[in-house]
C-alpha cells in the first residue's frame, strides 16, 4: 500500500521537477553568465526568477480569488439572516448557505486555491534543493549533477542556499535563514491585516467570515515561523518573494477596485473628488428626482334621467 502511494507521488511530482528545473536553469544560465556558474547571487536571483514566472501565471486564480472573496464580504448580512432563520436545523443552514453561494456566483475556497496550488511547486522546489545537498550525484528533473554540484557550493551572505536553520554549521546561515523566516512572517501578518482593515466593510468584521480572517491572522505567520526554520535558505528566499508579490498585488487591487462600503473605498472617492479638483472639474452631487405630479381626474358626471316631458319641452326651446 505505502508503495503504491509512493508511485502516485512520483508520478505527480516528476513532470513538476522538470518544469520547475526547466524555469530555474533557464534562468541560471543567463545569471550564471554574469556572475559564476557557483554564485550565490546567481543561483537566489534564478529562485527569485522562477517565483515571478510562477505568481505571473496564477494571476487569473487571483483575481478570481479577489471577485470571491469581495462577494463573501457583500453577502454576510445574508448569511447572519439565514443563520438567524435557521439556527436550530444545521442541515436545512447548510443547504441555504450553499444555494446563496450558488446564487451570487461566490465559491468560500476560492481564497485557498494560489496557496493551494503554490504547494506541489514549493515542495518541488524544495525536493531540487534537498537532492542537491545530500545527494547532488543524482539528477532530479533537469538538475544534471554539474548543476547540483553548482547549486549545493552556492553561497549568498556567508551561507549555502540548499542549507536550513536545523542542519546549519556556521552562524551566518542561521542568521540569513531568521532574517528571511522574520521577513516571511511579516509580510504574512502584513497581508492579512491589509486586507481586514482596509477592504472589509464594517457590517462584515463580525460574521463568521471575519472570524475566520482573524484566525488567519495569527495562524499563518506562526505556521511560517515555526515551519520555516526547517526550509533551505533558497525555499525561504522563493516564499519570501511570493509573499513580497502578494502584499504588493493586494495593495494595488485594494487601492485600485475596493470593495464598495469599505475604509479603501471611501479612500478611493476621496482621491478621486482631490484629482477632479486639482484639474478644474466641479464634482456635481447627484440629481434628485423631480416629484411626480399625479393628475387629478375629475369624476365624470352621469347625465340625470328625465322625463319624455322634460325632453319635448327642450325641443320646444
Amino acid at each position: 500500500m505505502i508503495d503504491f502511494f509512493v508511485s502516485i507521488g512520483s508520478a505527480i511530482m516528476t513532470p513538476l521537477y522538470y518544469v520547475i528545473s526547466f524555469v530555474l536553469v533557464g534562468f541560471h544560465n543567463v545569471f550564471g553568465d554574469l556572475f559564476g556558474p557557483t554564485s550565490g547571487l546567481a543561483w537566489v536571483l534564478s529562485i527569485i526568477g522562477l517565483t515571478l514566472v510562477v505568481r505571473a501565471a496564477l494571476i487569473p486564480l487571483f483575481v478570481k480569488q479577489i471577485k470571491s472573496s469581495r462577494n463573501m464580504q457583500l453577502i454576510q448580512p445574508k448569511v447572519r439572516e439565514l443563520q438567524k432563520k435557521y439556527g436550530h436545523d444545521r442541515e436545512r443552514l447548510a443547504q441555504e448557505t450553499m444555494k446563496l453561494y450558488k446564487d451570487s456566483g461566490t465559491n468560500p475556497f476560492a481564497s485557498c486555491l494560489p496557496i493551494l496550488l503554490q504547494m506541489p511547486i514549493f515542495l518541488a522546489l524544495f525536493r531540487i534543493l534537498d537532492q542537491a545537498a545530500r545527494n547532488p550525484e543524482t539528477k532530479r528533473g533537469l538538475m544534471t549533477p554539474e548543476l547540483n554540484e553548482q547549486l549545493s557550493a552556492a553561497v549568498f551572505a556567508g551561507g549555502k542556499i540548499s542549507d536550513t536553520f536545523l542542519n546549519a554549521d556556521g552562524v551566518e546561515v542561521r542568521v540569513l535563514a531568521a532574517v528571511l523566516v522574520l521577513a516571511m512572517t511579516l509580510t504574512t501578518f502584513l497581508t492579512q491585516r491589509q486586507l481586514m482593515s482596509k477592504n472589509m466593510p464594517a457590517d462584515a468584521l463580525s460574521g463568521p467570515y471575519a472570524q475566520q480572517q482573524k484566525m488567519l491572522l495569527y495562524v499563518l505567520p506562526v505556521v511560517f515561523a515555526v515551519g520555516g526554520i526547517a526550509f533551505p535558505v533558497g525555499v525561504l528566499f522563493y516564499w519570501t518573494t511570493s509573499n513580497l508579490w502578494t502584499m504588493a498585488q493586494q495593495f494595488y487591487v485594494i487601492r485600485n477596485n475596493p470593495a464598495p462600503g469599505t475604509p479603501a473605498f471611501k479612500a478611493k472617492e476621496d482621491r478621486d473628488r482631490a484629482k477632479a479638483a486639482k484639474k478644474g472639474i466641479a464634482i456635481e452631487p447627484e440629481a434628485t428626482e423631480a416629484p411626480v405630479v399625479t393628475e387629478v381626474k375629475q369624476p365624470r358626471q352621469q347625465p340625470q334621467r328625465q322625463t319624455k316631458a322634460q325632453r319635448n319641452q327642450k325641443k320646444k326651446r
